[in-house]
């Protein structure tokens, strides 16, 4: 059966739908109207997002945008395309090796979180792939299958960028979340620790959590970079996929990163 939503979104994003003869503001376009709601989730969130709210954003009318957005499903579609853009449109040059691809990829995707927090709240599950989507994939490809890639089948290629998402996402959604807790409640994270630091005492002086009571002190430092720490981990472990998929026994000349989770720098 066919989806008609879906078929809307894919005429906007690919230009094949028909267009308004003539806007009812002079200077009203689509693209305004997705800037327009980026703004506005941007700065107050994906709920704060309505056709009237856009609308009240760009001084029009709220009909006015039905001439060119039939609904806010299509206006989240173009959205999602808008800001999956940010990533290559200022360096579109994909590295040459696939670990250094996959580092890009993993960077580019953080900051994307951290430029636009309401992309956690999208269901991406079932995205509208427009040309911002389809770019992006195609310069992730050229990277992990170009003369110095993964070696790996397709799906396992498209595995390998799901698993580095995946990862991504998990770490977006803490680093968010902790900035929205201070932020809702006005307790940063340094007080909230403290907070709880003469019950914590209490509980390792016990004796009951003997390994936790061992651990050293600066074993929640922020300092730490756990990002970096899990992408280099990450990387790894897809080094070892690739040197078994090539048949290289743990010896790939072509892939050699100088220092395995060092390579991860080279970026």
């Amino acid at each position: 059966m066919k989806d008609a939503t879906t078929s809307s979104s894919l005429d906007l994003l690919w230009g094949t739908g028909e267009r308004p003869s003539r806007g009812p503001k002079p200077g009203l376009t689509l693209d305004r109207i997705v800037t327009a709601a980026v703004g506005v989730a941007d700065a107050e969130g994906l709920d704060a997002v309505s056709m009237r709210r856009v609308a009240t954003e760009l001084g029009v009318g709220t009909m006015s945008l039905y001439r060119y957005v039939p609904g806010k499903t299509e206006l989240l579609d173009l959205m999602l395309d808008r800001v999956q853009g940010e990533s290559f449109e200022d360096d579109p040059q994909v590295p040459t090796h696939w670990r250094d691809t996959v580092t890009q990829l993993a960077r580019s995707y953080r900051e994307l979180y951290q430029a636009h927090p309401w992309l956690l709240r999208v269901n991406q599950a079932r995205s509208v792939l427009g040309p911002s989507a389809v770019r992006g994939l195609e310069l992730c490809l050229s990277g992990l299958k170009g003369p110095h890639g993964m070696g790996l089948s397709d799906p396992e290629t498209i595995g390998v960028i799901i698993t580095v998402q995946s990862y991504v996402t998990g770490i977006a959604r803490m680093e968010i979340q902790a900035a929205e807790a201070a932020k809702e409640t006005g307790v940063s994270d340094e007080e909230f620790w403290t907070g709880q630091q003469p019950f914590l005492e209490r509980a390792m002086a016990s004796g009951d959590y003997p390994h936790m009571a061992a651990l050293a002190d600066d074993t929640f430092a922020r300092e730490f970079d756990h990002f970096t720490f899990g992408l280099d981990r990450l990387l790894d472990g897809l080094e070892t996929l690739v040197s078994r998929s090539n048949g290289d026994n743990g010896d790939n000349s072509d892939n050699d990163v100088s220092g395995g989770a060092g390579g991860a720098s080279r970026r």
